[in-house]
């Protein structure tokens, strides 16, 4: 693990500590690259990409999907009760991937709305990332949503 050697704080609090074990992670073979994957115990695999936003080389945009044939699109809901093992994942992903890339001053992400239960301008998916982003973040970062998307950004850069 890299340690956090510079004066920016870690993304995650000190004291984190997942509340369910997360899946074992296949990370990119350049530590510094940007693309995760994982099994879960059901036998979805899934893909966490990292991609620099364009006007913001600092900033990044978190996407995970599932990558198996059975389901129509990446975004499909799987509905097979991994779901906070599934995020415990993705939030040790992103603390990885910070760890080499700790210069980043904003993470932003989203959740697909699902037809039948999402009604509103943020879907129940992001308003659970939200929340869980609230629980996770060093104090040195802010959370906030913007429509569907959960913006994590480093305080004083006005990300």
């Amino acid at each position: 693990m890299v340690q956090n050697t510079n004066q920016y704080p870690p993304l995650l609090r000190d004291n984190f500590s997942p509340d369910v074990p997360f899946y074992k992670i296949t990370s990119p073979e350049i530590p510094s690259g940007s693309a995760y994957y994982f099994n879960t115990e059901s036998g979805l695999q899934y893909e966490v990409l990292f991609a620099k936003k364009r006007d913001n080389y600092l900033g990044n945009i978190i996407n995970f999907s599932v990558l198996n044939e059975e389901f129509d699109d990446e975004y499909s809901e799987t509905n097979r009760g991994e779901v906070y093992r599934v995020i415990a994942t993705v939030a040790e992903i992103i603390r990885i991937y910070h760890s080499h890339h700790a210069y980043s001053t904003s993470y932003e992400f989203s959740g697909e709305f699902k037809e039948e239960n999402d009604n509103g301008e943020t879907s129940k998916r992001t308003m659970l990332y939200y929340w869980k982003a609230k629980k996770l973040l060093h104090s040195g970062w802010e959370v906030g949503l913007s429509g569907n998307k959960v913006v994590v950004y480093r305080k004083g850069t006005g990300a």
